[in-house]
């Protein structure tokens, strides 16, 4: 597998850390040892989150063909279009980003707080458009683009969670060789990885740099779209086409995309009983903030996994913490009881 003959244009820290979840593990029986790697805390353009990684490979080809305006697209509280606007603000950049109404949720502040607000601050154009949820390309997306082209300037596309890109993939198949060289460290390997899948890029390249070491079903997709077959599909192709890049040795099979489809309801950015209840155990037992959206999905599908006893006892398992958390704010209602 060659990932480095990709140029890297570094906007984390370096790599992030692991550390157990000891009092969760024991509030959940003990028998299974929970772990977090922390891509909330990757960067500090803005929080991080797991797009920054992805971007450290998107960034050199916008420099090679002397873009001067990021373009990206997601929901009005995405945490994509932010870690966008911070990377074009540290860069020097222009930034549009298209905010459409991906999720049913009618917060009188949803589209002032969060991640939107802290676009805003950091200079990016804000388009809202009415349009709902689909992790496909988008018209008006596309508009966005010709309207830079319009005014005289050159765009760079940036499609929802950098999925789509060609080169989507690559920052979480060096997220596995990150997890290999720190199980090294700590002496141990771990049996399964969790981790939050919408657009399929992040789980994608997590496929093809476990593959490399035999544990690409070892990563467990919980899906958090509500539109499970669409996302497997896209996880699925995007990994293939990875491997291609990387040269990884062998084709990715079916059987190496696991996505589990039971926390994605009741749809997408809408959390379910279970989803705030892990929240707020996440919060109350280790001060780990987690939001509605993303990652308090996966959390709550780690969590009843380990309840179900799906996780053989004596399993290290390992929860990917993609970000997520400046969301919070924008279901502030949802919490107001704490």
């Amino acid at each position: 597998m060659n990932l480095d003959r990709f140029p890297r244009y570094p906007l984390t820290f370096g790599p992030t850390p692991i550390h157990p979840l000891k009092r969760l593990s024991e509030h959940l029986g003990g028998k299974v040892q929970l772990y977090a790697k922390r891509e909330d805390c990757n960067s500090g353009l803005a929080f991080g989150g797991n797009k920054t990684r992805k971007l450290e490979y998107l960034v050199p080809d916008a420099l090679e063909q002397g873009a001067d305006t990021l373009v990206s697209i997601g929901g009005i509280q995405s945490n994509q279009t932010r870690q966008v606007a911070a990377v074009a603000a540290h860069l020097g950049m222009k930034c549009v980003l298209v905010q459409e109404n991906w999720v049913n949720y009618w917060d009188a502040v949803y589209d002032r707080v969060g991640n939107i607000q802290m676009s805003r601050m950091m200079g990016a154009d804000v388009r809202l458009v009415a349009d709902g949820f689909d992790i496909g390309i988008r018209p008006s997306w596309e508009d966005a683009m010709q309207s830079v082209r319009d005014a005289g300037g050159k765009p760079y596309p940036i499609p929802a969670g950098c999925s789509e890109h060609p080169l989507g993939g690559l920052g979480f198949v060096g997220f596995a060789e990150e997890v290999r060289a720190q199980e090294a460290q700590l002496g141990f390997k771990f049996d399964y990885i969790v981790v939050c899948s919408v657009t399929g890029s992040t789980q994608a390249g997590m496929v093809v740099g476990f593959a490399a070491d035999g544990r690409a079903d070892c990563v467990i997709g919980i899906d958090a779209s509500a539109k499970p077959a669409q996302t497997r599909a896209q996880i699925l192709r995007i990994a293939r086409h990875t491997a291609e890049l990387v040269d990884l040795g062998r084709d990715i099979a079916e059987k190496d995309v696991v996505l589990d489809t039971r926390y994605g309801g009741p749809e997408y950015g809408l959390p379910s009983e279970g989803t705030l209840e892990a929240i707020r155990l996440c919060a109350r037992l280790e001060g780990v903030m987690t939001d509605p959206v993303y990652e308090g999905k996966s959390m709550h599908g780690m969590i009843d996994m380990v309840r179900r006893g799906e996780f053989p006892e004596g399993s290290r398992v390992l929860y990917a913490h993609l970000g997520g958390a400046p969301a919070l704010n924008a279901y502030s209602f949802l919490f107001k009881d704490g």
